[in-house]
């Protein structure tokens, strides 16, 4: 394995560990928010049990983020010391503003676990919000880092290093906004759907238990609020990558030749050698008309780039393809329990709708993560789309194969203890039914 190789390895291990627990970071606080709200509003006590159980799960997910977060920050410096030199005053403002939300999320954290008897019921709510802001700030800072890294801006080159320096315009550069939507909705989405998984499977042993039906409906609207908004907030971000990122664009999409009235592939596997996307279902003149706005819009394709910049296609494209699929899927479920919600009082009284539920809850996670690749893996051969190769900005350290297998003990370590955390934390949901229906009722 070369250091190169090592080195992206070890990112792109730390990086799909860590994104969880930062989604998660995301998504559980305004779960725990809401639930506390609606306590407050209705006095029903299966919500304040509600609250403080997913605070207990995101207290356990955070402290694990904060590790996997400590080891990033210093992987950065420590593998790709060229980025950081010459990229630091640059971008070092979201990076700073990041960490000072961090420590705003723990602070409100702590203030939300320890004061439920100490502070009043208004200012205990509003920790929590606090928590969910925060939490949703700090995860937009990284993006914001990363979508400059796909639009650098907010610097001019002089003598092949940066000048005139504008760290405002660099934080705020084309695709900080279109980046950072997609990864908050995306974030909602998947935590709700695995919260909702989770309770789903609960209410196929016991249909009537009031924690797991409450439990059911918060996370479905929080997940399917952002499952149903997430198409939009693609089609926004897609626009962007085809103006400011046609190659990537085009290996997403397996577009080899420039062409107007360029259509939108379905599946396929694309040829690199061939320079063809074999075995897709193509919409003619949807890709251009998704694009540009126009079905007879011109779409660039691979073949008008050098080779040498070209992304690793077949993996970008299936990344691509798994994440739109899953997003249809999740809009799918969500419009199914909108359905059953306006149908009847309870969506618990379908099995085949809990088992669809339950199926659910990985794929917004998977989703993160191929969406994460088709992020990273279409900028290369690029660290910096444009100005910097990633083979240019890795450390000259060898051996860097021996802390890339030591990083990955260290996350299997912690995903074997989160995962009998919340294990048993799951498994010590409590009872509570609904009254059983009387012999011949029918329970919708």
């Amino acid at each position: 394995m070369s250091n190169l190789l090592a080195a992206r390895s070890q990112m792109a291990m730390s990086l799909a560990f860590h994104i969880v627990f930062a989604v998660v970071g995301m998504g559980m606080p305004l779960l725990m928010a809401l639930s506390e709200w609606r306590w407050l509003r209705s006095g029903e006590q299966v919500y304040l049990l509600l609250a403080k159980r997913w605070a207990k799960g995101t207290a356990v997910l955070f402290a694990v983020g904060a590790v996997s977060g400590t080891v990033l920050s210093f992987e950065l410096g420590l593998l790709w010391p060229k980025f950081m030199s010459w990229a630091g005053a640059i971008i070092g403002m979201p990076f700073s503003l990041e960490g000072f939300a961090f420590f705003a999320e723990a602070i409100f954290l702590g203030v939300y676990l320890y004061g439920w008897d100490r502070i009043s019921p208004r200012a205990h709510l509003t920790a929590g919000v606090l928590v969910t802001v925060s939490g949703a700030v700090s995860g937009m800072f990284v993006v914001f880092a990363n979508a400059w890294m796909n639009t650098p801006a907010g610097f001019i080159l002089r003598n092949g290093q940066p000048a005139d320096v504008r760290p405002m315009e660099a934080m705020f550069n084309p695709s900080a906004w279109p980046q950072s939507i997609h990864m908050l909705l995306a974030a909602y989405a998947a935590t709700g759907f695995v919260v909702a998984g989770i309770h789903a499977y609960a209410l196929l042993e016991d249909q009537h238990n009031l924690f797991h039906r409450h439990a059911l409906q918060l996370a479905l609207l929080v997940g399917g609020i952002g499952a149903v908004l997430q198409p939009l907030s693609g089609d926004f971000l897609g626009k962007s990558v085809a103006l400011h990122q046609p190659v990537k664009l085009a290996a997403a999409e397996g577009q080899f030749e420039s062409e107007t009235h360029a259509p939108l592939r379905i599946g396929g596997w694309p040829d690199a050698e061939q320079r063809r996307t074999r075995f897709a279902i193509e919409i003619p003149g949807l890709l251009s008309f998704l694009t540009y706005g126009d079905s007879s819009a011109l779409v660039r394709g691979l073949n008008e780039f050098p080779r040498d910049v070209w992304p690793p296609v077949a993996a970008v494209h299936v990344s691509f393809q798994i994440m739109v699929a899953i997003g249809f899927t999740m809009t799918f479920v969500t419009l199914w329990a909108a359905w059953r919600q306006w149908r009847s009082p309870s969506m618990a009284g379908s099995r085949t709708f809990l088992w669809a539920v339950a199926a659910s809850a990985p794929l917004g996670f998977i989703a993160i993560e191929a969406g994460w690749f088709v992020t990273e893996l279409g900028r290369q051969p690029w660290i910096i789309q444009g100005v910097m190769r990633t083979a240019d900005a890795v450390t000259p350290m060898p051996g860097l194969i021996v802390p890339f297998f030591a990083i990955t003990l260290l996350y299997l370590v912690l995903a074997a203890i989160v995962a009998i955390l919340l294990v048993r934390h799951v498994g010590e949901s409590p009872g509570g039914s609904e009254p059983r229906p009387r012999d011949g009722e029918v329970v919708r």
